[in-house]
């Protein structure tokens, strides 16, 4: 494909315009829908996978079951303890660190201000490593305060601004159905999640300050248990020695019903991603339908111009030239349209997937979308509307090409 015959394409195809513009018009579309489904499949992807990663690192998540004897549920009950937790850290190769939960609610009352925190929870020492969550300011509490069930707490960002404002709440005491608790750090900021649920606003203390202190209870069971595996890529055996570990610890024999249950997150979120995945390639496979009426439109309008062009064909063929270059002639300007419209589609799809992020963002109170660009899905999409040409300028070409000359030079 040399610059002359490209430069004949291009002088072919601007003696009308309008028709040229409404040729591609099917494939601007087509281009411009499969950049914008694909792209908007990635950032709700993206977003999914960065809120499994707020959770914590490799995070694997232990809930009680339900007991069982004879065969037959004895109903819900708390079925884990602090002691599993402390077991899983020491005694699983696979885990990095663990900590209990152990839920409690009520108002927290500092000064003439109250605030009831969407999260409460009695945690180890170890829950910041588990969860990745820094510190903005203070320290966490230690295994010795733990022991000794200090009242002490650690409190999200919500808190300080609800119960604070401005001033430093580091040292200073709030209350939680009369008691004194003092606040010792501040957790950093994490917004809201997926479903616009506010993730700052969370209360921590020691699981056994929880327990003694707020319920009133010596017995040492938790609600649940998060665990952090070493790696992602030991995670699996990370779940299998925490499932045989608690086995031993509860005296479940082979074959019985397990009175836990063992959630590894990241096989929820690549769950999660293959559904988006998969209705993103959905999507993008209905608008791509677009992309195939856009070829017929390109058909249909070359064999019009190949018609119209009869008797230049014929004084082409009369000079000399062979039948090879009016096939290649055609078969150019079937590729340059393509070829247009895929790369106008392609910016117009940035600008779609872009201000459709926006909107989303706009509208919605939940975590920010990312903006994702799919630079492969537009790259794809325009080799594929240069197919397209080849492929729906072929017959037209072709058809150009094996005109008899004599005949396409009496053509009116």
């Amino acid at each position: 494909m040399d610059f002359l015959t490209i430069r004949i394409a291009l002088r072919a195809l601007a003696k009308n315009k309008m028709r040229a513009g409404l040729t591609v018009l099917g494939l601007v579309i087509g281009i411009a829908a499969v950049s914008t489904m694909v792209s908007l499949g990635q950032s709700a992807s993206s977003l999914v996978q960065s809120q499994f990663e707020q959770l914590g690192t490799n995070v694997i998540v232990v809930i009680p079951g339900s007991r069982q004897r004879g065969g037959i549920a004895q109903g819900a009950t708390t079925t884990l303890t602090s002691k599993d937790s402390e077991a899983l850290a020491a005694e699983c190769p696979s885990v990095l660190a663990a900590t209990p939960l152990v839920a409690f609610g009520g108002q927290v009352i500092y000064g003439n201000s109250n605030y009831s925190p969407r999260e409460m929870y009695g945690v180890g020492p170890d829950y910041l490593t588990v969860r990745n969550w820094p510190l903005r300011s203070g320290t966490f509490f230690s295994r010795r305060e733990l022991s000794s069930s200090a009242k002490v707490c650690i409190i999200g960002q919500t808190l300080v601004a609800r119960l604070f404002q401005t001033a430093n709440p580091l040292g200073e005491t709030i209350r939680i159905k009369n008691i004194p608790f003092k606040v010792i750090g501040v957790l950093d900021k994490k917004g809201a999640n997926l479903f616009g649920q506010d993730q700052d606003s969370i209360i921590l203390m020691p699981s056994s300050s929880v327990r003694k202190r707020l319920h009133g209870s010596e017995f040492d069971n938790v609600n649940s248990i998060l665990v952090s595996a070493r790696s992602l890529a030991v995670a699996r055996d990370a779940q299998h020695e925490i499932t045989q570990l608690l086995a031993e610890r509860h005296h479940i024999h082979p074959g019985d019903a397990l009175d836990f249950t063992v959630q590894d997150t990241a096989e929820i979120a690549a769950i999660l991603g293959t559904i988006t995945g998969a209705l993103t390639m959905m999507l993008a496979a209905i608008a791509a339908i677009s992309l195939l009426v856009g070829g017929v439109g390109i058909m249909n309008i070359m064999l019009v111009s190949v018609t119209e062009r009869t008797r230049e064909i014929g004084i082409r063929m009369a000079v000399g030239a062979r039948s090879r270059d009016i096939l290649r002639q055609f078969l150019v300007e079937a590729v340059l349209l393509s070829m247009i419209g895929g790369l106008i589609g392609f910016f117009l799809g940035i600008g779609a997937s872009t201000g459709a992020t926006l909107l989303i963002n706009s509208l919605t109170s939940g975590s920010r979308w990312p903006v994702v660009i799919s630079l492969e899905a537009g790259v794809v999409a325009f080799f594929f509307s240069a197919a397209v040409g080849i492929f729906f300028g072929y017959y037209p070409a072709r058809r150009a090409s094996r005109m008899d000359p004599i005949e396409a030079l009496r053509y009116e």
